[in-house]
């Protein structure tokens, strides 16, 4: 009778605990929810099928490329900001495409980047023979710095968005090219963090300011919390963006 009174007992603990830490995680996850960026209108108007311009949802992300046409390479993977949904990157993505790139943007879990670091995987594994390149923007940036120090043998280099290499994604020891865009308009971008950080980036590090740009422009997503006001447009900022880059993909190519 105690014993079975004592079974009991512990019965009801652990369903409670049980039912505890699932109203933790449901909790989070509707809070996480509340406080993640959505794609723009432009964003998903860019995620339409224009006869262009291919974009296909895959099982880790999206992949944009030129419909009926060869593509050039490097391939594009690209890791979204922290809490903001990957298709606020798809005029980012559809640009590049249109220039001629594949692009693969990835689904974070809980679209924090830290949880899908080696998203990069799936997406390289599809065209191994290739040449790629990694990168970010904010959050996402850092991990994909992390991901590139440990597959070096599979990229050509890592672009950041507003992000900086972290010490354990440090590149000082490999032969990549690096490539660092930021915005003078930034208000989230921790700039002392950033500046510490650049101990941290390989010899061959390109760094490109756009005049005017602000955090959030690096996607398209709205205004973010914190951030300063921007001095030219959404579409100004990208079409430096993507002259940056495409700059830099010249200079990989030699």
């Amino acid at each position: 009778m105690e014993t079975a009174q004592r079974n009991n007992k512990w019965k009801k603990i652990l369903i409670w605990s049980c039912l505890s830490v699932i109203i933790i995680v449901a909790g989070l996850f509707v809070y996480l929810q509340s406080i993640t960026y959505s794609p723009s209108k432009r964003a998903e108007a860019a995620l339409k099928p224009d006869g262009q311009i291919s974009i296909t949802k895959i099982k880790n992300g999206y992949r944009f490329e030129p419909e009926g046409a060869e593509t050039v390479e490097p391939n594009i993977v690209f890791y979204p900001g922290g809490l903001v949904e990957p298709a606020s990157y798809a005029p980012f993505a559809k640009k590049l495409a249109e220039e001629g790139h594949r692009v693969y943007v990835a689904n974070m879990p809980f679209n924090l980047a830290m949880f899908g670091q080696n998203k990069a995987d799936s997406f390289i594994e599809e065209h191994p023979d290739e040449a790629f390149v990694i990168g970010g923007h904010s959050l996402g940036g850092v991990f994909a710095s992390r991901y590139a120090a440990q597959h070096t043998d599979t990229l050509e280099g890592v672009f950041y968005l507003a992000s900086y290499a972290d010490e354990t994604g440090s590149l000082t020891e490999t032969d990549l090219s690096a490539l660092q865009l930021t915005g003078t308009d930034d208000g989230v971008l921790n700039i002392e963090s950033w500046e510490d950080a650049k101990i941290n980036l390989p010899e061959d590090t390109t760094f490109v300011s756009i005049q005017g740009g602000n955090h959030g422009q690096f996607g398209s997503y709205g205004e973010q919390k914190g951030d300063h006001k921007p001095a030219i447009t959404e579409e100004q900022q990208l079409e430096e963006v993507v002259k940056g880059l495409e700059e830099w993909f010249k200079r990989l190519n030699r």
